[in-house]
């Protein structure tokens, strides 16, 4: 019988970037096996499900990202038989699993591009992508202006001369969904691992897919190629993409009707408001998707007031819940995001991360935790270049963008590297190095001390299960002074943070519930978040 309760409305997630989580085989690669023995620490996080990074077989030119079997598993991170015991252990434990897949583009050795490279111009197996003749008398020169998101142009040329398109790397071919064959592929991948019980997808570049029909040029391409914020019109948003998220939303309500287990869309959308971020989450299409401008905000509290209230407005307006994100793989970790440039330094960093965390978990709807964040760990900003592996750095040679200081493998354990993440052969190095102050961070040190990260984090879960105000729901705000904010939920909780750095009046009296650093009654001190209960 199907369930009333839909579990993704308030589900708090943690993703999981399986070849730096930990690593069961000792090649300093995480893999599904060592996801598999983090389960129950995740269980005593007290996190409703996980999303996988992407772990296809792939050259991990883009790591995993280029995708070249979307029915299978690189032998770095195990095969399928491991997947399914992954499954089993995370459905005894009533964790959930969502698998992150990537329709936009495809790994160059796929063998659908591989077929396109040897057919002719004009070909059903080119029309899988998108090829094109080039500009200029003897068309040296690519077919549009436009500019790939991780540098360089967005064309490559091939042997018999015509062009490909790929927004990312050359390595990623960019597929086209114009063409019937395209979704009809997707079709099968949906299908192949719902049947083996997965709960939803994470869909990577959710408001790519379609391009316009006639690739023009971009009025601004290096503007376009700048930042997931600013991306191409051209190839960004095309209204036809919504058609394929009502077909995958339709598959997903086939297997819930089936056995009551409702399945989750969750995207990837990148779009310059949260109007247009709105569009994706109708109830026929996507169930829910990140809204990135929380984790896009300076700390400042009319800044998280103002995109707080756009997307309770726009978003949850749609009969959806808000997806609430602090960080990802993507991005430089809070505690560093934070910090910088404040002359007070790290420490304030750390403060403020824990405060932004308590405010979103306060939040109305769902939230997405990425791993290392529940320790409190700061962005790697110190790599030397060449451990460098982010495609942004070799195609850019610039540091400005690159995502391996947030990527860098979890420490669990010890006094050195690799502190745990790999073991079992001697001498095995992780596949970022690890820097010494992570001893700091490691997860036996966080469980430890009942002041870390973790206990926060475990802390604010176990409330917002627990207490009916949190999760699903809307929030009031409250009249504060300047630089703090302050909302209630439900029937009598208040949460405040204090953006300051000076301490302030409490909204409330009373001894806070839970605070992200010392409260005293009566008191908000600088960069510090705090629920209370109340009978405001």
């Amino acid at each position: 019988m199907l369930s009333k309760y839909h579990w993704w409305r308030d589900a708090v997630i943690y993703q999981v970037y399986v070849r730096s989580f930990l690593d069961s085989t000792g090649d300093g690669i995480g893999d599904l096996a060592g996801v598999r023995a983090g389960l129950p620490y995740l269980k005593k996080l007290g996190v409703d499900g996980i999303w996988l990074s992407p772990f296809y077989p792939s050259p991990q030119h883009d790591h995993g990202y280029d995708v070249a079997d979307y029915c299978g598993v690189d032998p770095l991170f195990g095969d399928l038989a491991e997947f399914d015991l992954l499954m089993a252990a995370a459905r005894r434990l009533g964790i959930k699993v969502l698998l992150d897949i990537v329709p936009n583009h495809c790994s160059s050795e796929h063998p659908w591009f591989r077929e396109a490279l040897d057919s002719a111009p004009g070909s059903p197996a080119r029309a899988r992508f998108h090829f094109a003749d080039g500009r200029g008398p003897d068309g040296s020169e690519p077919p549009n202006n436009w500019h790939a998101m991780f540098g360089g142009p967005a064309w490559t040329r091939v042997a018999d001369g015509q062009w490909y398109l790929h927004m990312f790397t050359p390595e990623q071919p960019d597929w086209n969904w114009r063409t019937p064959e395209v979704a009809a592929e997707f079709d099968r991948v949906l299908r192949f691992w719902l049947d083996r019980g997965v709960d939803g997808f994470r869909i990577d570049v959710a408001a790519g897919l379609y391009k316009h029909p006639e690739l023009p040029d971009s009025d601004d391409p290096e503007a376009d190629a700048r930042t997931r914020d600013s991306v191409n019109p051209l190839a960004w948003n095309q209204p036809e993409v919504h058609a394929v998220w009502r077909r995958w939303r339709a598959t997903c309500e086939e297997y819930t009707d089936r056995d009551g287990r409702e399945r989750l869309l969750v995207g990837e959308v990148s779009v310059p408001t949260a109007r247009e971020h709105a569009l994706y989450v109708r109830p026929d299409e996507l169930h829910q998707a990140f809204f990135f401008d929380l984790l896009g905000a300076a700390w400042d509290a009319d800044a998280f007031r103002k995109v707080i209230s756009e997307a309770m407005q726009d978003i949850a307006g749609t009969g959806s819940t808000v997806t609430w994100v602090l960080n990802n793989h993507d991005q430089v970790r809070t505690v560093t995001r934070y910090g910088e440039p404040a002359p007070e330094g790290s420490g304030l960093g750390a403060a403020r991360a824990r405060a932004a965390a308590l405010l979103m978990l306060a939040l109305p709807g769902a939230a997405y935790i990425y791993q290392g964040e529940e320790l409190g760990l700061p962005e790697v900003v110190d790599l030397p270049d060449d451990v460098l592996t982010d495609p942004i750095f070799r195609r850019t040679g610039s540091r400005a963008r690159i995502r391996d200081g947030c990527r860098v493998p979890l420490p669990w354990s010890g006094q050195a590297s690799p502190f745990g993440f790999t073991s079992g052969v001697e001498g095995a190095k992780p596949w970022l190095p690890q820097p010494d102050y992570f001893a700091e961070y490691a997860t036996d040190r966080a469980l430890a001390d009942t002041r870390s990260f973790w206990h926060l984090y475990r802390d604010g879960l176990q409330l917002r299960r627990s207490l009916p105000q949190l999760g699903e729901g809307t929030l009031q705000w409250l009249d504060t002074p300047p630089g703090v904010l302050a909302f209630t939920r439900g029937d009598g909780l208040v949460c405040a943070v204090n953006f300051g750095t000076a301490p302030t009046p409490a909204p409330v009296s009373g001894t806070p519930l839970l605070s992200s650093g010392p409260c005293p009654a009566g008191v908000l001190p600088g960069a510090t978040a705090a629920w209370w209960l109340s009978d405001l």
